[in-house]
């Protein structure tokens, strides 16, 4: 069983000669200067009424990738001097959402003076007429974060996590309670608040970022934590949400050790993994808290279905949207600076099949967890 591992402590070896210089991804700032970067704002809003001038806020745009650049070692940031987006108070098609920053802004205030926190859930029950949606309360946050330019836990605002994790780790939440991931059959749900996370103890080989939980609870069944022990393995249940994605940066900053990725072999599962080793547009702001640039594609790789001779009928058609999807991805900085993946995406085209983990199943029963995912650990195969 020693042999198992010689892989990937290799792996780690040559990750740890060569770390880029150390970044302090979870970087929290001062209730203070929070507060008064939320004064700031507001006074200007009041001196513009007072000299009855129409009161704005600017905000960064946030959905263009025009306003990111790409850093190999830190992943999608944003420009210093991106575009920008205007709202006015005075505007039709903006006064509802300027009235809503302020609103939501006003209530981070009294949680940071209060020192207390809420949810993004508890913020939109406080009110669901008004904000009519809980997806509209999330984007106004990820705004005054990214206006305040400050993480949005240091906002004092929390989101509800949707991810899972499992295996040998035991940790200290913020509050003292003594968290324990290693279970043979059940998951321990990521932590709302990553941040406060403190006294990680693991002797875990390597993390395995699972991108459904589909996948994720077929590894549990089968004892894959116990089978290649020690190990751990987390999913976001698809798009990973922002906790699971600071967990797996918080695991990699604390230990060290290799993260592979395991997704279906599409467009959608390879942008997932991208979202993890890269980051978002969107939350490029936070790219130094949120990416994992190091996590390698462990599968399923396009190529293991014609190596594996995987039965056609376990297969699925790529679809015009999958293809309009692929040739996104082949077209981003991330993707092509990294050759292994080109030449899988091109392989995928070619076929013009796409494959979930689950296809693996028609191989041999267990296969994935059996045959597939040691020898890929034992072997080296990864990219």
């Amino acid at each position: 069983m020693s042999e198992q591992f010689d892989e990937v402590d290799k792996l780690r070896d040559e990750l740890l000669q060569n770390l880029p210089p150390l970044v302090n991804s979870l970087a929290h700032y001062g209730d203070q200067d929070v507060l008064q970067r939320i004064e700031k704002v507001m006074l200007e809003v009041v001196v513009r009424l007072s000299k009855e001038e129409t009161p704005v806020l600017v905000l960064q745009n946030r959905s263009s990738w025009a306003n990111v650049i790409f850093d190999r070692n830190i992943g999608l940031l944003m420009k210093p001097n991106v575009c920008v987006t205007t709202l006015r108070s005075d505007c039709p098609s903006s006064a509802r959402r300027f009235a809503l920053i302020l609103k939501v802004m006003s209530t981070v205030y009294k949680l940071i003076q209060s020192d207390s926190y809420a949810t993004k859930r508890d913020i939109y029950y406080n009110d669901p007429q008004l904000y009519g949606s809980q997806q509209l309360v999330d984007s106004v946050v990820d705004d005054i974060s990214c206006m305040l330019q400050v993480p949005r836990r240091s906002l004092h605002v929390l989101a509800t996590s949707k991810g899972f994790i499992s295996g040998d780790l035991c940790y200290l939440e913020e509050d003292g309670t003594r968290v324990d991931c290693i279970s043979n059959s059940t998951a321990v749900s990521v932590s709302s608040n990553v941040s406060g996370i403190k006294n990680i103890v693991s002797s875990a080989k390597f993390v395995l970022v699972v991108e459904k939980d589909a996948t994720f609870q077929r590894l549990l069944d089968d004892n894959f934590t116990t089978k290649l022990f020690p190990c751990i393995i987390i999913t976001g249940k698809g798009v990973p949400d922002v906790n699971s994605r600071l967990m797996v940066r918080k695991l990699w900053d604390t230990l060290h050790i290799p993260t592979f990725a395991l997704v279906d072999a599409d467009p959608h599962g390879i942008e997932i993994m991208c979202i993890y080793k890269y980051g978002s547009v969107s939350m490029a702001f936070e790219a130094q808290s949120l990416a994992v640039p190091s996590l390698l594609w462990l599968g399923l790789l396009p190529s293991d279905i014609q190596r594996l001779k995987v039965p056609e009928k376990a297969l699925i058609s790529l679809t015009q949207t999958d293809e309009r999807k692929l040739n996104s991805l082949r077209n981003r900085p991330y993707v092509t600076c990294q050759p292994a993946w080109e030449k899988e995406m091109e392989i995928l085209r070619n076929c013009g099949w796409k494959a979930e983990i689950q296809a693996l199943e028609s191989v041999a029963p267990n296969f994935l967890t059996t045959v597939y995912l040691p020898n890929k650990l034992r072997y080296g195969g990864w990219i």
